[in-house]
This record gives structure tokens, sequence and C-alpha cells, in this order.
């Protein structure tokens, strides 16, 4: 008994210490209406594997609700961020995409994103928001069926898969896809 105790306790320290994005900042949107298990899935297996994540969303310090009811604070206002302190963007889906996608600023984050060769992930409809900054062209992607025909008019290559990781880009379907969508990210860092 006592030597499984110490085996244990050894399996869980080297886990503990399985922290490959250690002193990565990543960056994701939040805006009401978001799709709740595809901001908090990533935003706490990423803190799960070292990463630091803030949420920005149109306020800083403001409270936003899921589409599920779940709520998520901002960390800070989306007019307030600096790409160069970030080493990866994720895009969540439910009805906030659609909105985020008008304000000029999210769209120059996206590009600034894409220009630095730095993840840009999107699930689900958060592909609207790279649509709209123009990065989606000859990138192999998926998303909800209910944009592809939005992905394929913007120029990507729509591809039916739980993920797609094409260079810096991530991309899934759906909530079932989350799984397969994080291990895409940490595909990405691992490269």
């Amino acid at each position: 008994m006592g030597k499984y105790k110490v085996v244990a306790q050894e399996e869980r320290q080297t886990k503990i210490m399985d922290t490959p994005l250690a002193g990565k900042r990543i960056l994701t949107f939040v805006g009401d209406i978001y799709e709740d298990l595809e901001l908090w899935y990533p935003k706490l297996r990423l803190i799960e594997a070292g990463a630091s994540v803030v949420v920005a969303g149109p306020a800083a310090q403001t409270n936003y609700a899921g589409k599920n009811g779940y709520p998520c604070l901002s960390d800070v206002a989306i007019s307030d961020i600096d790409v160069m302190g970030f080493d990866g963007l994720v895009v969540p889906g439910g009805f906030m995409p659609d909105k985020l996608r008008r304000d000029e600023r999210v769209l120059e984050i996206v590009r600034e994103f894409d220009e630095s060769s730095k993840l840009i992930a999107a699930i689900c409809h958060g592909g609207w928001i790279p649509i709209s900054a123009g990065v989606y062209q000859g990138v192999r992607v998926t998303g909800s069926p209910g944009i592809k025909d939005d992905l394929v008019n913007a120029g990507a290559i729509w591809e039916d898969a739980a993920v797609v990781v094409d260079r810096h880009f991530v991309s899934s379907r759906r909530p079932d896809d989350l799984p397969d969508f994080c291990r895409g990210i940490l595909e990405v860092f691992a490269s």
C-alpha cells in the first residue's frame, strides 16, 4: 500500500509539471450570447497546460452572459489590446461573433495575429470573425455547417472535420469537437 501511494504521488507531480504552454499568453474574446462551452472549455484547458488566458470584451471588467446563461467577466477591453503581448487568439462561437466582427478593432487584432503567424483558433460561428478580417483566403478550415458558405465565399478551403489545423490556424465545428480543438491548439504550439 505504501508503494502505491509513492507511485501515485510521483504520477501526480509529473502531470502537474506537464505545462507545455508555460509562459504563453492567450487572448480570447467574449461578448453577450457567446457559446458557453466554446469559451470555458478552451480557457480552462489552456490554463491547465500552463498558459495565461486573458478575456477581452467590448468593455473591461464587465460580465457577459453566454447562450446558456453562464457569465464571463472580461479582463480587459478589446480597444486596449496590444497583440505583441500575446501568443495566440481563441475565438468562441455563439451569436457573439456576429456582433464583434462589426468592430474594426477586433478585425485589426485578428489581422495582426495573422501577420505575425500567431495562433488563430476559431470554433463554430467564431469563424465569422476571421472571415470578416479577411485572413482565411486559401486556408483549410472547418466551422459550423451554418457558416460553410460564408467560409467558402471568403476563399477558405472547407473541410467537414472535428478539427482542421493549417499552419497557425485551428478550427472546429461545434462543442462536441472541443477535445480535438484543444489538441489542435496544443499541436500548433508544439510545432
